[in-house]
């Protein structure tokens, strides 16, 4: 209301109308333009500031008291509509303020929760690593556990070893006792050799002996008798 107060004040207690009258001739035109260049076609609170405008010109050139006083209550009821219209906006103003705000909280509320699904999408990758790696240590140990049940168990292993030691053990004695029974009969055959070529070496001197025998008694009976 302050803007009404201030231009009534000023409208009641003009001085001279006609000093208006010279000016308003040169500024009507240019004020229109502004206003037309600015709102278009001089719709909304424009148009209230055009017709407040026009409502001040014809106030200074209203020719009668009663056309003065109905031009001037005009003007106050165009002012107090801007008014009205700055105070409207005024609202909207701060209910945009205050959407801002809430827009501006949950802007960073979204962002946290964005921040949030990130980590937990993150977390997520690390479990279906853990998971996919877990997998295929499972799959590895149900191949090495099929590899396992096709070879008997421990138990049953070591009594075949034990049985393997046992009749490695008796072939061991077999062995020995073969390789003592050959040693023996390469000795008897070393000494049957020896006995052989003894034997030989005895009738080779047998015969030599009945050969100088023989020659000595056909010696013998070939000389005469004196």
């Amino acid at each position: 209301m302050y803007i009404t107060s201030k231009l009534s004040d000023h409208l009641i207690y003009c001085p001279n109308q006609d000093t208006f009258q010279s000016e308003k001739k040169q500024t009507r035109d240019e004020v229109i333009r502004k206003r037309l260049l600015i709102d278009g076609d001089g719709a909304g609170d424009d148009r209230r500031i055009n017709l407040l405008v026009k409502s001040f010109i014809k106030w200074c050139n209203s020719g009668s008291q009663e056309e003065g006083y109905s031009q001037y209550q005009r003007m106050l009821s165009t002012l107090s509509q801007c008014e009205f219209s700055m105070g409207k906006t005024l609202l909207v103003y701060d209910m945009n303020l205050r959407e801002m705000e809430n827009y501006e909280k949950i802007y960073k509320e979204i962002e946290c929760s964005i921040a949030g699904a990130h980590e937990k999408i993150a977390e997520c990758k690390k479990q279906i690593l853990q998971a996919k790696r877990i997998r295929k240590n499972r799959q590895e140990y149900d191949a090495l556990a099929k590899v396992i049940q096709h070879h008997p168990d421990r138990h049953e292993t070591l009594k075949e070893l034990e049985a393997l030691g046992k009749e490695l053990e008796h072939l061991s004695h077999i062995k020995e006792s073969v390789e003592d029974k050959l040693e023996l009969r390469r000795k008897q055959f070393h000494v049957l050799l020896s006995t052989i070529h003894e034997l030989q070496q005895t009738l080779e001197n047998d015969e030599k002996l009945s050969e100088v025998e023989e020659a000595q008694e056909t010696s013998m009976e070939a000389d005469p008798k004196p």
